[in-house]
């Protein structure tokens, strides 16, 4: 079979690949060396409209809704199929553009975006309703039915798996999709864009304009074609995403920031806490949403902790994400670096002390930055309220189960928590007290295609993953048949 081929940085419309109207392009970087390696199209307002259009067309003439749910899964497992025969391509792709560890692409990225349109492809085949008994003469009963045409807006850390977790249960449902990947990490969504038209995806259901958000985003989210906006970024951001689609009543669905706790209690495994500490907050360079930057341990092994800690965090392997050894890579962008840099200062002038790390990396002129943890900071420091999204943790003692559950949920976020405890009814305890939308007990990041995930409070709301995921991409309407 022949490679899978794209246009050079060209935008993906009605199943052409075009330049921008205006000619406009922009740089990628690789973040491991800090420098260009290609430029895509920098879509504009008139692209955004020919690719609503291309995917308006696509739904109301039926060329993917009109098709069995059987149907629509058949092929969604076919791109499965082909993201796993295309695996070293897409993961070479992701760890260029983000700054992955390579094996780290191999094992999550990849893997985890074929197991999504492979799920989803089994639920395609269930998009059912039902027939509701009631003491009217008449047969009554529910469809479910596809919204039309979804603006899918994705964030730069996990690239391919973010789009997969929001195309991937729009296609099941019938609808029609407008992918808009991050400026800074748009190469595996041109990619998948030629991948699904391998698969059989119909030219027009899928698009991928690349741009800014302040350009090409504003527009597909103002546009007055979009029936609704699957949005994952960060809590400023989608503070407007929610109020723009608010005024044109479209339904939105959002992941956004988080700042989740790590639980230690006084009962832990600690050599297995220990590894599911650092996972937690080094895992994608710490740019993870649901990473576990906050950890709170029960003051009796609270100093014990700390020093294993700081023999452990600085054996981790940080260097370049081509290296299958290398656990922590780059930083995104030069921007998210100085974010982590001015946090870690700040958390100084705060009092906190810098147990490990602290220090920018001078790597190839990449964007480096040492996994740090930091204990003796106040609750309220803002180094532990705020979200940094990079390779810190802050380290606090707590006393008692109550004072720990407080902690854990006193930020504004509520996206994920962990647990660590042997004591069973303790975990179930504790975990049904904390303001979160998926908690872990005794590891992190346990993630599959049939778990949902989604936050509370300022991490959003509605669920990806699991069959809770269509209750986003689809509208129920009612029938009721009169026997008389």
């Amino acid at each position: 079979m022949s490679p899978i081929e794209i246009e050079p940085g060209r935008l993906f419309v009605g199943g052409q690949w075009r330049e921008a109207a205006d000619g406009a392009r922009t740089e990628v970087l690789d973040p491991s060396r800090g420098v260009v390696v290609t430029t895509v199209a920098e879509a504009g307002a008139t692209d955004v409209d020919a690719a609503v259009r291309a995917a308006r067309d696509a739904f109301d003439g039926g060329a993917w809704s009109g098709l069995s749910g059987r149907e629509r899964g058949r092929i969604l497992h076919r791109v499965a199929e082909l993201i796993r025969e295309n695996a070293d391509e897409l993961a070479q792709l992701e760890s260029l553009d983000v700054g992955k560890p390579i094996s780290l692409c191999h094992a999550v990225d990849v893997t985890n975006a074929a197991n999504d349109y492979e799920y989803f492809a089994a639920l395609a085949h269930s998009l059912d309703g039902a027939v509701r008994n009631t003491p009217m003469n008449a047969l009554a009963y529910t469809k479910r039915e596809p919204l039309g045409v979804v603006a899918a807006i994705t964030p730069f850390n996990f690239p391919l798996i973010l789009a997969g977790s929001k195309i991937g249960p729009a296609l099941a449902a019938g609808n029609t999709v407008v992918h808009k990947p991050a400026d800074e990490t748009p190469l595996s969504a041109l990619y998948m864009a030629a991948l699904l038209q391998r698969a059989g995806v119909p030219d027009g259901v899928v698009n991928v304009v690349t741009g800014t958000g302040p350009v090409a985003g504003e527009a597909l989210l103002r546009h007055h074609g979009v029936d609704k906006v699957a949005f994952t970024g960060s809590t400023a951001i989608g503070r407007h995403v929610a109020a723009t689609a608010g005024e044109a009543l479209k339904p939105v669905t959002m992941e956004l920031g988080g700042n989740a706790a790590n639980i230690v209690f006084e009962d832990a495994d600690l050599e297995k806490a220990v590894g599911a500490i650092i996972k937690a907050f080094v895992f994608n360079t710490g740019q993870f949403c649901m990473g576990g930057p906050r950890l709170l341990v029960a003051r009796s092994v609270h100093s014990t902790l700390l020093g294993i800690l700081a023999d452990a965090v600085p054996g981790v392997p940080v260097g370049d994400p081509r290296d299958p050894g290398t656990v922590v890579g780059p930083m995104a962008g030069e921007k998210h670096l100085k974010k982590v840099e001015e946090y870690v200062d700040l958390a100084r002038k705060e009092g906190g002390r810098i147990v490990c790390g602290g220090e920018r990396l001078d790597l190839d002129g990449g964007f480096y930055y040492q996994p740090t943890v930091i204990a003796d900071l106040s609750n309220d420091s803002r180094v532990v309220q705020e979200e940094i999204f990079g390779p810190v943790l802050t380290v606090q003692p707590f006393d008692t189960e109550d004072e720990a559950v407080a902690l854990a949920n006193s930020t504004p976020y509520g996206l994920a928590s962990g647990v660590q405890t042997t004591n069973l009814a303790r975990a179930h305890r504790v975990a049904d007290r904390l303001q979160a939308g998926i908690v872990w007990i005794n590891d992190w990041a346990m993630l599959d295609p049939a778990v949902p995930f989604g936050g509370v409070k300022d991490s959003g709301y509605g669920r990806e993953y699991g069959p809770e995921a269509l209750d986003a991409y689809t509208k129920v309407k009612s029938v009721v048949v009169s026997l008389d």
